[in-house]
């Protein structure tokens, strides 16, 4: 999706606020790849996915082309800090730890966690015994968070990025990969040698927080309000509806 001048009644409220002009430096923003439905490259090498276009089209509405740059999770929040882009836009849940650095927007989804084990598998995370169990999380998440306050005693297999758990847990060297529900779907839910186990995993929110926002340095609270504000006009004017229902089943 290409920025584009938003013109008429709904960009004029932003304008009227002081929203920065189209000719100002595009706005950098840190995203972690690939994290299929959210962030992925397409085969041009173009980033892509529900995400990456609902960030898109809030620049749209706060006239500001957006380039988007690829860092690695466990070191994304030191890069925003150094200055690496001006925030990050990478299905990262708004948590307390997270807030005492960055300045969190207003949450703009919610993603459940899944459970895949092997098809067939006698492993039963809802049962709360995976003493031994050999379980993969990326690094730094919620889940990570999750599975070492819950299953101190697993064999837990933190990776750097989503990409080497999937390739583990292919490979049967992990017993449960514990991930984001749409990622799940995406990589590994379709072959029929796993399948999800256990209940949908939304909290505790001391863990999973409000949901799932953009975090900015926190002395731009000037642009974190100006994201808020076009975010909303996305919402209201159905593209946020539309971009769901491409990327996602009812």
């Amino acid at each position: 999706m290409k920025p584009s001048l938003i013109m008429g009644a709904l960009a004029l409220p932003l304008l009227l606020g002081g929203i920065a002009k189209a000719d100002e430096d595009p706005l950098r923003v840190g995203v972690d790849i690939p994290y299929a439905p959210f962030q992925f490259k397409q085969p041009d090498g173009t980033i892509t996915g529900f995400e990456v276009e609902l960030v898109d089209a809030a620049c749209e509405r706060m006239q500001r082309q957006c380039e988007w740059v690829e860092q690695a999770w466990d070191g994304i929040i030191p890069a925003l800090l150094a200055r690496k882009f001006d925030f990050i836009a990478s299905s990262m849940n708004i948590t307390e730890d997270r807030a005492k650095r960055v300045l969190f927007s207003e949450p703009y989804f919610q993603v459940p966690s899944a459970w895949v084990a092997r098809t067939g598998s006698d492993w039963h995370p809802d049962d709360g015994d995976l003493d031994g169990a050999a379980i993969g999380v990326q690094q730094g998440t919620i889940q990570d968070e999750f599975v070492t306050q819950y299953y101190p005693k697993a064999d837990i297999h933190r990776y750097g990025d989503s990409a080497a758990m999937v390739n583990d847990m292919q490979a049967q060297r992990l017993d449960l990969a514990f991930t984001a529900f749409p990622l799940a779907q995406e990589t590994l839910l379709g072959d029929q040698r796993f399948e999800r186990v256990g209940e949908l995993v939304t909290g505790p929110e001391s863990i999973y927080g409000p949901g799932i926002g953009a975090a900015f340095r926190k002395r731009d609270r000037e642009l974190v309000e100006q994201f808020n504000q076009a975010m909303q006009q996305v919402k209201q004017d159905g593209t946020y509806d539309r971009l769901h229902h491409k990327y996602f089943d009812d």
